[in-house]
């Protein structure tokens, strides 16, 4: 228990505070382009990041994460809320905490640590993005682009590294990809979502084993009408697929079983 002399002797100046504490977000979305078949085929996906060409130094001109420093009165969860809407328009969708960057000299500004989150929102949500102030251009880009064709400012290149891998690992543990899914769908729109992020998941008896593995068994269910007959769409099929949708079961998964 802390005494009131000690309370009233202890200085505040005695330790040095960061220069800074912002919140940086990777928003991950997937965007939906409809093939030119003759028959009726899903359509083609791609995974890209969100970013932002920076208006000021330091970096200014090259592309970062949206982002911003937390201010006094937030925390650092209601600041990457706050600077995600500010800095692209978008409001809402999942946003998760990724991690904190530290490295010394990440920012030139002075001794500032980040603390990253990841974001995943569906494609609809980004329609009406625009910039803020501080951004002069928003912009949506392929993993590829973003890691092996653009110089980004900070460490960015690391965080979005980060955040790709996090975003398959659970991809392939949780029921994260309903994040990118209608609320209805078929069980091939689910296993194209899972290999868009994670392209080298490959499970050729992917129906089988998601309706029947036991310990998965729950978190999806048959969608059905009023009457309990089974809804079918064929919207990407010649014959009708059944559709389903996420229940709120997370199991717990184990790599030992």
């Amino acid at each position: 228990m802390v005494s009131e002399n000690e309370e009233q002797t202890y200085n505040v100046k005695k330790y040095r505070t960061p220069d800074g504490v912002p919140a940086d977000i990777v928003m991950f979305t997937l965007t939906k382009r409809e093939r030119k078949t003759v028959t009726k085929t899903l359509p083609l996906r791609e995974l890209k990041v969100m970013l932002v060409k920076r208006k000021k130094w330091p970096y200014a001109g090259m592309w970062a994460l949206p982002g911003g420093f937390c201010q006094e009165d937030e925390s650092i969860y209601d600041a990457a809320t706050r600077e995600l809407k500010e800095e692209t328009g978008v409001d809402g969708g999942h946003l998760e905490y990724l991690g904190v960057y530290s490295k010394p000299g990440r920012d030139p500004r002075g001794w500032i640590i980040s603390h990253a989150f990841f974001a995943l929102v569906e494609e609809w949500m980004l329609e009406h993005r625009q910039a803020s102030d501080d951004a002069g251009e928003v912009g949506l880009f392929t993993l590829q682009e973003a890691l092996e064709e653009l110089e980004l400012a900070f460490d960015h290149h690391d965080i979005i590294t980060d955040a790709y891998l996090r975003i398959q690992q659970q991809m392939l543990q949780t029921t994260i990809a309903r994040q990118f899914l209608p609320h209805h769908f078929t069980l091939s729109e689910l296993y194209q979502v899972i290999q868009t992020v994670v392209p080298e998941f490959k499970e050729p008896n992917f129906i089988r084993k998601i309706t029947s593995t036991r310990s998965r068994q729950g978190i999806l269910k048959e969608v059905r009408d009023e009457a309990g007959n089974p809804v079918s769409s064929n919207q990407y099929s010649q014959r009708p697929a059944q559709l389903y949708m996420f229940t709120d079961h997370e199991p717990l998964l184990s790599i030992y079983t």
